[in-house]
């Protein structure tokens, strides 16, 4: 399929282009550069660089490419500042998807794969999370992509859009090369942070909270690689054929994992000591969040291979290691 990438020079984006190229597909990557790096975007791939929210060159790429489906992965996604600056969020993740979706009906292109959230669910009921609890996001990120998921539905209703919404957990590790992996900044994800504390590259970490009702008294989280994730969104391209399909996925391992076992699985892989300090809870955070993927494994076909914490780790190692300032080293 001739397939746009909006956001393919970011992390878990780059990680979807460069499978969707391995798997065939004729792949054009959209992307600001606001937090992509183009070293991300594989040789050969057609990158053009403007705002998702242009619509009249939006349209252009659409129509010149004859773009069949949209992978969507752009968007600002850290909740602490989501709930500092509520209104940037919203103009961003809400309102300029809207500007992408008037682009692609114009040039009637009615498929997308949307990048997700679990913080769609809030604090959820149950555990494991399924596709079928109720959506109470804490937060203004969380609120966020609810938003683009109802707008989704309403336009699969009346125009006969089809997509698919995959609620990721904590993404994680890095291509098995080495060639591309997370970099942000400001780094925010636990395992980077961990694997620079270890590294001498950063102070100690902060830990927020030791004392919740689990077994080590620390979160437990959800971590799925980013290459697990990546192949969701080619297994789920056949389904978007029929004309309104709603499609909505969990996206993690179902195994959920400690801070303090991040924090060994580094010391583990890295032979370092993880220099870190406990700091009071965050608000919000939940005691723990982790999927029931059952859904995308029976509809999809599909598995993590990586359901090793220490195997993702090595893939996360393995890139800081040998990029100590990420893109630009």
């Amino acid at each position: 399929m001739n397939v746009l990438v909006v956001g393919g020079a970011g992390y878990i984006g780059s990680h979807c282009v460069r499978q969707a190229v391995a798997a065939g597909h004729r792949v054009v990557v959209l992307d600001d550069l606001s937090q992509g790096h183009p070293a991300a975007v594989p040789a050969g791939v057609p990158f053009v660089r403007f705002d998702m929210a242009d619509e009249p060159n939006v349209r252009l790429v659409l129509r010149e490419q004859a773009i069949e489906v949209v992978m969507h992965f752009a968007g600002l996604t850290n909740v602490g500042e989501s709930v500092r600056q509520p209104e940037r969020y919203h103009e961003h993740n809400v309102g300029r998807t809207k500007k992408l979706l008037d682009a692609m009906l114009a040039e009637e292109v009615r498929r997308m794969v949307f990048s997700s959230t679990c913080a769609t669910y809030g604090v959820p009921e149950q555990m494991p999370m399924t596709e079928n609890l109720p959506q109470h996001p804490i937060n203004p990120y969380g609120q966020t992509k609810l938003d683009v998921e109802r707008t989704l539905g309403h336009l699969a209703i009346s125009e006969g859009f089809s997509f698919a919404a995959f609620r990721y957990f904590n993404a994680a590790g890095a291509a098995a090369d080495g060639s591309i992996g997370e970099d942000h900044f400001p780094e925010t994800h636990l395992i980077p942070l961990a694997i620079a504390a270890a590294l001498g590259r950063r102070p100690p970490l902060q830990v927020f909270g030791d004392d919740y009702p689990t077994p080590d008294g620390t979160c437990l989280r959800d971590y799925v690689h980013v290459d697990d994730l990546a192949a969701a969104h080619l297994a789920v391209l056949p389904r978007l054929a029929a004309p309104g399909a709603r499609l909505y996925y969990n996206l993690g391992t179902g195994v959920p994992r400690s801070v303090k076992e991040v924090l060994a699985s580094v010391e583990r892989v890295t032979g370092r000591a993880v220099p870190h300090v406990v700091v009071p809870r965050r608000e919000g955070d939940p005691p723990e969040l982790f999927a029931s993927a059952d859904k995308a494994r029976a509809e999809l076909g599909w598995a993590p291979r990586y359901v090793e914490l220490d195997a993702i780790v090595e893939t996360a190692y393995r890139w800081h290691l040998a990029r100590p300032q990420g893109f630009a080293s």
